[in-house]
């Protein structure tokens, strides 16, 4: 009684394996869009130290050798909301992907049902039917259109992933700017504070020559003006600090009111020699550049989908159940009955529909590539101006060191001259303001010098490289 179940069964089974034996994928294979790396950076490398390692063993803002922006950017690599957001983004591109996976498979359904009707064939009858089935369709994949589409949504949650290893690199180096730029801030208020100080005992000094009728008033004057207008840089300089501290508040993924960080006059950071790499590296190691080649990857995927809609579509159909008029006969052998079938449909007119949308694939492809290419430009134009401005600006620190010096030299005579009544109180005035200028000038430097090396770092990638995509996307899997 079995017998023709079987035989239809194994008579599909062929068709079926023979069909996606020969079946292929529809649309182009991919290949990376390739890209004219120069051998060498223009502006680099420009010292011959060996720099230290950047990699997932050795964080690269571990180079600052500061504690106080290691727990800051812990903090915000787990509570940044740009970094949530880019986490849940990597959730979404993979459930596409499982999506698109799903299409691989038949689908089953099952349906139970009963009914009380009349019926007026062959007389009017008034009665019950019951029943119980099970169906299950399947499209095989012989044009390769749910491959395509899986190819897509791969590339799509790789794409994903390395925009969440990008969103983590930008939160991590903007609060390592923002930090080192407050620091900075902190050391010239510092500077502001030591330069009141010293005001304050010029202004006795002047006081005391004009009380003993050597000066003018006017030197009094002088000193008081020169002490105040300190002063008021020196408040002014509270407005920027206070901004990067509520910057790197949110950057923490905090209200700025919940969040003080201490003033702090310490030393500047050591400068650390950073591992530029190779130019062709660069296309490995920027998650950026990662995630444009992805979206190409993806775009090309889609143009096979478009194209697997020229084919007809096979479809495989088969059902099980019973049908009875009571629950009691409802599982009797006479009361089952199966089905098998398949069709084959195409679509013959559609007003240019497919040929259209084959159209829009390949100019999306056409795009992603573009953007690629531009996103590799792009990362080649950051790393050679983050090392140009290192390089200058080094430079610049040691002839602004020597100005310092000089300028320092200056005031002391000024006022030694002063003192001893050779010198007018405006050749002091004229001296302490040079000195503090290139005091102020030489604490801003280096700031910039620690600014533009983090940028050096984020635009070599930060230690990501696209080997690691793979690990990265299994810690994500097992975060909570």
């Amino acid at each position: 009684m079995d017998a023709p179940w079987f035989a239809s069964a194994r008579r599909t089974a062929g068709l079926v394996a023979a069909a996606l034996l020969f079946g292929c994928a529809a649309g182009p294979s991919y290949v990376r869009p390739p890209i004219e790396a120069p051998p060498t950076y223009k502006e680099g490398p420009w010292r011959p130290a060996q720099p230290q390692s950047i990699d997932s063993e050795h964080p690269w803002w571990s180079l600052y050798a500061d504690g106080t922006l290691d727990r800051l950017i812990a903090q915000a690599t787990q509570a940044n909301q740009n970094i949530a957001q880019a986490e849940a983004q990597v959730r979404q591109a993979r459930a596409i992907a499982d999506a698109a996976r799903a299409g691989f498979f038949p689908t089953v359904g099952a349906t139970a049902g009963a009914e009380h009707a009349l019926t007026n064939s062959n007389g009017s009858h008034l009665g019950n039917t019951v029943s119980v089935g099970l169906q299950a369709g399947w499209e095989p994949d012989l044009w390769g259109g749910v491959r395509r589409a899986v190819e897509a949504g791969n590339a799509g949650s790789q794409a994903s992933a390395d925009d969440l290893a990008a969103a983590r690199l930008s939160v991590q180096s903007t609060l390592a700017q923002d930090y080192f730029q407050l620091r900075t801030t902190d050391r010239q208020i510092a500077l502001y504070e030591r330069t009141v100080a010293a005001y304050r005992k010029a202004l006795a000094l002047a006081q005391a020559q004009y009380n003993a009728g050597v000066t003018l008033r006017s030197d009094v004057a002088l000193a008081q003006t020169q002490l105040e207008a300190a002063n008021a840089q020196r408040i002014d300089l509270q407005v920027q600090r206070n901004q990067l501290e509520h910057a790197i508040a949110v950057l923490l993924g905090k209200a700025p009111a919940a969040f003080a960080l201490s003033a702090l006059d310490a030393p500047v950071a050591t400068l650390p020699l950073i591992p530029t790499g190779l130019p062709s590296e660069l296309l490995e190691r920027r998650p950026d550049i990662a995630s444009a080649e992805r979206r190409a990857a993806k775009a090309n995927a889609n143009i096979g989908v478009a194209r697997a809609a020229y084919y007809p579509a096979l479809t495989l159909s088969a059902s099980v159940g019973s049908t009875a008029t009571s629950l009691a006969t409802l599982f009797s052998t006479p009361a089952r009955v199966w089905s098998l079938g398949a069709a084959l449909a195409g679509t013959l007119f559609d007003g240019g529909l497919r040929r259209a949308r084959d159209a829009q694939a390949v100019a999306a492809y056409d795009i992603t590539v573009a953007q690629y290419r531009q996103t590799v430009l792009a990362g080649f134009q950051e790393v050679e101006d983050n090392l140009a401005a290192l390089r200058v600006l080094g430079q610049e620190s040691a002839v602004q060191e020597r100005a310092v010096q000089a300028a320092g030299l200056a005031e002391r005579l000024a006022l030694s001259q002063y003192r001893a009544g050779s010198a007018s109180y405006l050749a002091v005035i004229n001296a302490q303001t040079l000195s503090l200028t290139n005091q102020r000038a030489l604490e801003q430097l280096r700031g910039r010098q620690l600014v533009a090396s983090v940028a050096l770092i984020a635009a070599t990638g930060g230690g990501w490289s696209a080997a690691g995509r793979e690990r990265d996307a299994a810690a994500l899997a097992r975060t909570p």
